[in-house]
Order: C-alpha cells, then sequence, then structure tokens
C-alpha cells in the first residue's frame, strides 16, 4: 500500500490555492476572495478522500482548472469558482441544488453544464458524440462553460502520461478530433496549440519526439538568425517613436508536422519554421494606422511575398483575430512570416473570447464571435440529427479559414474558403437556400454549386417551386447549409413514408398479411433495405422490390428465422499470423483484419475498434476514420500492437507516391532498386510525365516499417530532387 505524506499535501494544497489567488488578481474585485475562498474549501471538503490514478490529491485537479482558466483564458471570479467545483457534483454527494443556494444560480447553471453526462447511450449513437453535443447546448445560456470545458481538458492532457495507453489514445485522439479545432474557433491560440502537440504525442510518439528532438537541436541556429532579422526593423521602428515589442517563437510541432506531409518534405525543408511577432502599444484610432505603418516599413527593409498578406485588421476572423500577417524574404534566402499587431490585438488572439468580450464597446452585438455562435445554435435547434451527424456539421464550422463576400447592398457576410453560392443562400436565410435556383456572382449567372472567392459580390435567384434535393448535400459545406438541407429531407421523407405505408398497408389487407413489426423486419432482411422508413418510401415512389416469391411466400418461409440478410456473405475469420496481439491478454487469440482505408503494416502505431458485424478491424493510429471513431465511439477502442517483425512467408501491401524531375531511366532506375535489388514485388506501378516532371504511384508488397523505410531511401537516394512518401491504399 503507498504511503502518503498527508500532512505535506496539505502545505502543497495552500501553495497551489495561493499560486491561484496570485493569478487572478488583476480580474478579481472586492468581496470575490471570499468566494474563491468558499468554493475552494468546498471543494477540498468535497474530494478530501478522493485521489487521482497515479495517488496525487484529486483536489490537485480543480486548482490546476482555475488556474487555467484565470491565468491562459482570462476568465473572472464566477468562472474560477465554477472550475474550483466543476466535478462536485458528479463525483461526490453535493447536489446541484447546494451549489445554487450557496453560490447562486448563474454558478449552478455552469456547473450543471459541466456535469459529464451520465446513464446509459444507444450503442448505435456515441456517447463522446452525444456528451459533446449536450455540451454545446450550453452555448444559448454561457459560453464560460466551453471555455472551462477547454481548461479541463488541457489539464487532463497535460496529465495523461499517468493514463493507460487505451486511455491514453482514446483522449488524445478525442482531443484532436474536437476540442483543439474548438479552441482555435473560439481563438484560444495558444491552448488550440498544446492540445494539438499533446494530441501528437500520443497518437504518434516516435514522429512527435523526433521533430521535437530536430527543433532543439536547431534552437540556437534559429535564436541567432531571429535576432540578426529583427536588428534592422527595430532600429527603425524605436527612430519613428513607436513603442513595440518584438517576438520570435518556433512554429508548433504538429503545425510542422503539418507542412511536411502537405508540402512532402522532410523537417529541413520547412522553410517557416518560425515567426516574427511585432506588438505596438497602440490604442483607439491610432491602432490600424500604426499596424500599416509597421507594415510599411518590414516590407522596405524585407521584400515581401504578395500572394502572403492577410489583412485581419480591416476585417477580423469570426473569433475576433485581429492581425496583419505577411511572409517576407529575410537574410540568407530565407521566408520569415511577420505578425503585426497591438497590445489589446495580441490578448485577444491569446486568450480568445474572454479577452475579446472584455474589449467589447458598448452594443457589439453583431461581432463575427456572436455570429458564429448563432450559427452554432442553429445547427443545436435540430434535435433529430444523430449526434454523430451533428458533430459531423459542427466540426466543418471549426478549422475552415475565412473568406469576406458581399450581398447586391453591399454588406458583408464571412464563409467558409470552398463556400458555394448555395451556402450563401443559406447564410442568408433559411428560405432563401430552400427557393435557391441559382445566383449572380459579378452579374455572371452561376449554378448553385459554383465555389465563390474572396470579394464577390452574389445575388440569389429563388422560386417559389424550387425543393431541396439530395445531391445538395454535396454542393454545401456550411454546417447550416447541411443541417437545414437534411431537415427538409428528412420531413419529404417521414410525408412519403406515411403514403407509401398506407399503399402497402391497403395491398397486405388484400392479401390477408398484418402490417407489423415483425413482417416488415423479415421484408426489410430479405430486399437488403435499411428499415421499415426506407421500404415505405420505395413503394410510395412506386419502386417496390420485385421478387420470384409473393410477398405472402416470403413471410411465411422466414417466418422463424431469426437471421437472414440478402446475399449476406460470411465474414471468413481473418488469418491469425501471430504477429499481432489483440486485447490486454497476450494469450487471448480474437480474430482481426486490417482497414483498407490505412492498411497497417508491422511496425505502424495500431489501434483495434470493434465493428458492428464485422469483427475487429486493425488502423494505423494517425488514419483519419481511425481519429474519427476513437472520438466517437472510445468505449469501442481495443489495444493491440505488433508480437514481432518481420514475419516469415508473409507480405502486406503499401501505397508510395513517387515525384521528381523527369530524366533518361528514371522509371528503370525505380523500378530496379524495387525490384533487383530489394527483390520486392510490385503489385501495380503507374508513371506520368508532365513538363518535365513526373508522378509515380506503386503498390508493393512489404514485410514491414522498417523494410518499407529501407526501400523508400533507397528510392530516394537516385538523386537530389527525388521525393518519396507512403500514401493510403485506396487511393493507390
Amino acid at each position: 500500500m503507498v504511503e502518503h505524506d498527508v500532512e505535506q499535501e496539505k502545505v502543497e494544497i495552500l501553495n497551489r490555492y495561493r499560486g491561484l489567488l496570485r493569478v487572478s488578481k488583476g480580474t478579481r474585485e472586492e468581496g470575490d476572495g471570499r468566494i474563491i475562498r468558499k468554493a475552494f474549501e468546498l471543494a477540498v471538503e468535497a474530494h478530501k478522500d478522493m485521489r487521482r490514478k497515479w495517488g496525487e490529491p484529486y483536489i490537485y485537479h480543480p486548482i490546476a482548472v482555475a488556474r487555467i482558466a484565470a491565468e491562459e483564458v482570462g476568465l473572472g471570479t464566477t468562472s474560477i469558482v465554477c472550475a474550483l467545483l466543476h466535478d462536485v457534483v458528479e463525483d461526490t454527494d453535493y447536489t446541484l441544488e447546494y451549489i445554487e443556494k450557496e453560490f447562486g444560480a448563474k454558478v449552478a447553471n455552469i456547473i450543471d453544464g459541466l456535469t459529464k453526462i451520465s446513464g446509459y447511450f444507444d450503442q448505435s449513437s456515441s456517447p463522446q458524440a452525444e456528451n459533446f453535443r449536450r455540451m454545446l447546448l450550453t452555448l444559448s445560456d454561457d459560453v464560460r462553460v466551453i471555455l472551462i470545458k477547454l481548461c479541463d481538458r488541457l489539464h487532463n492532457m497535460r496529465t495523461l502520461e499517468h493514463m493507460s495507453a487505451k486511455g491514453q489514445l482514446k483522449i488524445a485522439s478525442e482531443t484532436k478530433y474536437m476540442y483543439a479545432p474548438l479552441a482555435h474557433r473560439l481563438g484560444l491560440y495558444a491552448i488550440k496549440t498544446e492540445l494539438e502537440d499533446l494530441s501528437l504525442k500520443y497518437t504518434e510518439p516516435e514522429v512527435y519526439t523526433e521533430i521535437k528532438t530536430k527543433l532543439k537541436a536547431t534552437k540556437e541556429q534559429r535564436n541567432r538568425y531571429i535576432r540578426s532579422f529583427i536588428k534592422p526593423i527595430k532600429m527603425e521602428l524605436e527612430q519613428l517613436g513607436l513603442d513595440i515589442e518584438i517576438k520570435g517563437r518556433s512554429k508548433s510541432i504538429f503545425s510542422i508536422l503539418q507542412k511536411m506531409r502537405k508540402q512532402n518534405v522532410e523537417f529541413e525543408q520547412v522553410y517557416d519554421l518560425f515567426a516574427i511577432r511585432i506588438i505596438a502599444d497602440s490604442q483607439g484610432d491610432r491602432e490600424k494606422l500604426d499596424c500599416w505603418n509597421i507594415y510599411s516599413l518590414v516590407t522596405s527593409i524585407y521584400r515581401p511575398n504578395p500572394d502572403r498578406l492577410r489583412d485581419w485588421i480591416s476585417s477580423p476572423r469570426s473569433n475576433g483575430y485581429e492581425s496583419l500577417h505577411t511572409t517576407v524574404m529575410g537574410p540568407k534566402g530565407k521566408w520569415v512570416e511577420v505578425q503585426i499587431r497591438t497590445i489589446r490585438m495580441d490578448e485577444i488572439a491569446e486568450k480568445g473570447y474572454a479577452a475579446h468580450w472584455r474589449y467589447k464597446q458598448g452594443n457589439d452585438s453583431d461581432s463575427g464571435l456572436d455570429q458564429w455562435l448563432g450559427k452554432i445554435r442553429e445547427i443545436l435547434e435540430n434535435p433529430e440529427d444523430s449526434a454523430i451527424e451533428f458533430l459531423d456539421d459542427f466540426k466543418l464550422t471549426l478549422y475552415n479559414e475565412e473568406i469576406f463576400v458581399f450581398t447586391p447592398k453591399g454588406d458583408i457576410r464571412k464563409l467558409p474558403t470552398l463556400a458555394t453560392a448555395l451556402d450563401f443562400a443559406f447564410d442568408i436565410h433559411t428560405e432563401v437556400g430552400s427557393k435557391c435556383i441559382g445566383a449572380k456572382v459579378n452579374g455572371k449567372l452561376v449554378p448553385l454549386s459554383h465555389q465563390l472567392k474572396r470579394g464577390d459580390q452574389i445575388e440569389i435567384i429563388t422560386s417559389a417551386k424550387q425543393k431541396p434535393t439530395k445531391d445538395w448535400l454535396e454542393y454545401v459545406v456550411t454546417g447550416k447549409a447541411k443541417t437545414k438541407i437534411k431537415q427538409v429531407l428528412k420531413e419529404e421523407k417521414r410525408r412519403k413514408a406515411a403514403d407509401g405505408k398506407e399503399i402497402l398497408g391497403r395491398k397486405f389487407r388484400n392479401w390477408k398479411l398484418a402490417l407489423n413489426t415483425e413482417n416488415m423486419r423479415i421484408l426489410c432482411l430479405y430486399f437488403g433495405i435499411m428499415s421499415e422508413q426506407d421500404f415505405y418510401v420505395l413503394v410510395a415512389d412506386d419502386k417496390m422490390p420485385k421478387a420470384s416469391l409473393t410477398y405472402k411466400q416470403i413471410i411465411a418461409k422466414h417466418k422463424d428465422k431469426k437471421e437472414l440478410k440478402k446475399g449476406e456473405r460470411p465474414v471468413a475469420p481473418a488469418k491469425k499470423m501471430g504477429d499481432l496481439i489483440i486485447g490486454e491478454d497476450d494469450q487471448l487469440e480474437l480474430d482481426y483484419s486490417f482497414a483498407k482505408c490505412c492498411s497497417p503494416i508491422p511496425g505502424d502505431d495500431v489501434v483495434g475498434f470493434i465493428t458492428v458485424g464485422d469483427g475487429i478491424k486493425i488502423h494505423r493510429t494517425n488514419c483519419k476514420n481511425a481519429e474519427r471513431l476513437m472520438s466517437n465511439y472510445g468505449y469501442r477502442i481495443i489495444k493491440a500492437r505488433w508480437a514481432g517483425f518481420p514475419l516469415i512467408n508473409h507480405s502486406f501491401s503499401a501505397a508510395l507516391e513517387v515525384t521528381g524531375i523527369d530524366g533518361v531511366g528514371l522509371v528503370s532506375k525505380v523500378t530496379d532498386i524495387i525490384s533487383k535489388e530489394l527483390e520486392v514485388n510490385m503489385k501495380s506501378v503507374s508513371f506520368k510525365a508532365t513538363d518535365g516532371t513526373f508522378v509515380g504511384n506503386l503498390v508493393l508488397e512489404i514485410d514491414s516499417t522498417e523494410h518499407l523505410d529501407e526501400l523508400i531511401a533507397n528510392i530516394r537516394s537516385i538523386g537530389d530532387h527525388i521525393k518519396v512518401i507512403r500514401t493510403d491504399l485506396e487511393k493507390s
């Protein structure tokens, strides 16, 4: 049994509480100290016998969450109190009524939103997704619920090393899939960046460690370069009499990896590993002018890339973010990103929603952040979407970059990149979207699916006879448009199903059959139709399924059979190769198969996922599908790891994309390395040359990641301009 020094822990709890008081000093008003002390004492009492899995007192956690809320988000006393008490109602005998009596209705409402959802959920749905949806419903009341929840998630990620491997993977995937994008949209860039990096640490630990090590090794070199880059700018700005601060910072590990994968380059080839931030002490009407003056000075010293200017001062992002971004050519031919902003803008950029609200002047109800929250409430208002559908639609509103477009009267609207004319129509109003038959963009007639560009002016053309169709879901990218189209389609489907049921009911009466659930189950299974409602819709559309037997014969024949699926092929047990261990027990033998979306090979970090009707599927942990599954269906994750490799007499398929400058005999060199030097079997090969460059797609049979890495290194050795990346097998 582990011994705990209780007296020492009491001292540590008090020290942590005093630290919380220090960082919250700037936001506290008279009397707030007593309220925070009261909440702290209640939390200590409520959690006095509770410890975290690794043994430390549980009270450390709510104190840490409250400190993050105060120090890193800039929230005030009410939020600090709620953070201290956020687990009290869920984990102890204290009730919400008691909290309301002691601390008031506002605190009780926020804690109610923070309390985790308990009870059972439909196993076809997702507890995580449902929990997230219910939490977001509190946006209608108080956005502090979401902000405190993000603080809670950040502290859990900071202490994730104490969790089991399965728990780490589930929580990290969920964080990357939903919480980091949510922090991004709420303007909490520092928290968003840390959540992404910590997620990567547990989903792709080797990649994370490699980039972190390389960043550390090149730190002094980068610092020297930043100092030399800043020096002439600082001298010029001081001569202008501007009070400024200049910071240089490395890009996050996650963002560097994204660049490496997007640009298909190695770490050493990522040119913008850091950014320079110039922060001016400027206020009121001087803010915009001073920022543009700084921009003018910087671009007179270093040549700017005209395609990389981003003006979020004239048109702030929906989360309130304001800044000028430019990329300039620095010394030694290196591109450097420069961000220019004021102290106010910088605080909003770092602390997001909370800082935005503190700086709001008067009745700024039309701010981008208010508009975005309004759109989220619209998505939340549709109670019929499944939790997973909701999450998919909601996620569309999080990470997308924005474009600014105009109505015929010149009003500005913000939409995500890739938004279409139909998205714009639904953004104006649901009725306008539902009746849209086309649009005029800059005076020219365009179809519903036309993608909008920054600065377009759009006029929507409507017709009273128009109705949304299923194809429309392919034309839109905004959560609002998708949600509204689905609502209309579901209502139309219900109406059709009611008509179809009435038609089928008459037929059943003629056949002397009962139109009941059991008989419809048999018919749906026999014809491979998903649900009774789908069957009724087919009847309404005069597409009633045909069969050699009569419906009466089908029902009579299969009346007593419990399992029946048309054309179902039995799932053969996956071949036991002794190479993969599923679950915690090394001796346990479970059937599994490899997911085609990412095609794992020995050496990949993998995870098992229990499917419905198709056994255990093995995914790579960095697979996009696996990330979504682990986030939404964490309870169906099962641990998986390779027992050892390479394997004897067994090979796996892997896909590679080879690109470079075309040359005589190049294809022959690539294929010789693969088939002759390394004796690798090629399942498919295709090369295409265009304007002096080539792209080759290969599907190969290999036995491990070690084998694959050797092959990639050998192909790259052909020439300086050859690039090789592993791709998804499905895309090859």
